[in-house]
């Protein structure tokens, strides 16, 4: 059997076991319990975040795209729709997983930072993907300030490549590469590194400058033409949510 195979069967046997339940307890897991009930008694559901500022909606074919990979590689019943929730929406509280991306700068209100550092602080997991894939654009230099001032100046940091994230159910040495940077746009940069923000030993805030997401945005015809599964590390990013 191969490592990927005993990171499924293994991680599939920790969440029947009720592991996820039981590590992140509190408040938010029966908000997400109860938004389970609503939605279908689905096991995860992808919940976009709406926000005022900048441009929310973009790499729209991403998420089907990575919801048809957790399909054929899990056994988890997942929701087939793609969420649309603000950020102000305090229904967003009881998503498993939320994702926030965009290009231009990132200016949250009163009401939408509130609900980002409830929603982090209570054992919530948000993925963050710059659209623009580098390190000095609109959206990297504001959503660092916005979290610099919900966080602390010195919570992001790096993570280091034996994270747990990047063998959560493949094994990777490090966060892949995208086509963007590989061909040189953006910053003109390979970042070999993600970034996060931990609160209580659990990673609640993934950052990433390599535009993942639209990376996974194309025509899903399109991806038996890929030598590998790009969308591999996006089931490892969810997978790594559920359980932590």
């Amino acid at each position: 059997m191969s490592n990927a195979a005993m990171d499924r069967a293994r991680f599939l046997r920790l969440l029947g076991g009720g592991l996820a339940a039981a590590v992140m307890g509190g408040p938010l897991v029966a908000a997400q319990r109860a938004g389970g009930a609503a939605t279908g008694g689905f096991d995860f559901w992808f919940t976009r975040l709406k926000y005022n500022s900048g441009d929310w909606d973009v790499d729209q074919r991403m998420p089907a795209n990575l919801l048809t990979s957790l399909v054929d590689y899990t056994s988890l019943r997942i929701d087939p729709e793609e969420h649309v929730v603000a950020l102000s929406d305090p229904r967003m509280l009881s998503a498993p997983f939320c994702y926030l991306a965009g290009h231009k700068a990132v200016e949250f209100s009163e009401i939408e930072r509130r609900n980002f550092e409830r929603y982090v602080r209570n054992g919530g997991f948000v993925f963050v993907d710059d659209c623009n894939h580098d390190i000095d654009g609109l959206f990297a230099k504001s959503f660092e300030a916005q979290m610099a001032g919900i966080f602390g100046g010195d919570a992001m940091k790096k993570l280091p490549n034996n994270h747990p994230l990047y063998s959560s159910f493949f094994k990777f040495a490090g966060p892949p590469a995208t086509s963007f940077e590989l061909n040189g746009w953006g910053d003109d940069l390979i970042h070999d590194y993600l970034k996060g923000i931990t609160i209580n030993g659990r990673l609640g805030v993934l950052y990433s400058n390599k535009d993942y997401g639209c990376e996974w945005d194309y025509d899903w015809r399109n991806k038996r033409f890929l030598a590998e599964d790009n969308t591999r590390f996006g089931v490892n990013i969810i997978m790594y949510a559920l359980s932590n």
